[in-house]
Order: structure tokens, then C-alpha cells, then sequence
């Protein structure tokens, strides 16, 4: 079965940077696009930024400027720059992969605090 494994997370003050990793494993034959979610504390789950596999990106307008998704083979970037205390969140990231399978990973909590 295919997993999904973020890791990265941390505190970190306002104004720093984080870098957050997600690899695929198991039974891969293709992935499309990938995603990074986000879920901060009584919050909706937010979509933050998306890459497909042709490489186009798009981001949530709170994080345009700010977040850059990048990937390679089967890892999943996203780096998190002037993070702000709203940032603060599980972020997750997700992938679909073979065709038809949404894969999700278990999180990473960010935490942004002084």
C-alpha cells in the first residue's frame, strides 16, 4: 500500500523558516498532483499549495510569497518562509497517486510562536 510520511515540523518564531518533507513509498507507478493541507486549531482543513507533475503550482492567497511547494521523484517540499503565529497548524501532505487513490499523509504540527 502506498503511505505518505511528512516530517519537518517544529516552533519556530515569527518571522523564521521551516522546511516541510513528504515521501511516497509502497506500490507507485505514478503520481499527479501533490498537495500540502493545513489544519490549525478549531480551523477548517485549508489547501495551501498544490504541484502537478507538470510542475505548476498554486498556493492560498494567505501564503502566496511566503511558501514555495517544489518535488522530485517521490518527495513533496514545501518551504515556509516569515512564518506568521496564524501559520500555526498540522499540515499534511497529500497526493494522487495511480489514477484514482488520495493518499494522506498523518501530519506534522507547525507551531508558530514567541
Amino acid at each position: 500500500q502506498v503511505q505518505l510520511v511528512e516530517s519537518g515540523g517544529g516552533l519556530v518564531q515569527p518571522g523564521g523558516s521551516l522546511r516541510l518533507s513528504c515521501t511516497a513509498s509502497g506500490s507507485i507507478f505514478s503520481i499527479n498532483a501533490m498537495n500540502w493541507y493545513r489544519q490549525a486549531p478549531g480551523k477548517e482543513r485549508e489547501l495551501v499549495a498544490t504541484i502537478t507533475s507538470g510542475g505548476s503550482t498554486n498556493y492560498a492567497d494567505s501564503v502566496k510569497g511566503r511558501f514555495a511547494i517544489s518535488r522530485a521523484k517521490t518527495w513533496v517540499y514545501l518551504q515556509m518562509n516569515s512564518l506568521k503565529p496564524e501559520d500555526t497548524a498540522v499540515y499534511y501532505c497529500n497526493a494522487r497517486v495511480n489514477r484514482y487513490s488520495d493518499v494522506w499523509g498523518q501530519g506534522t504540527l507547525v507551531t508558530v510562536s514567541s
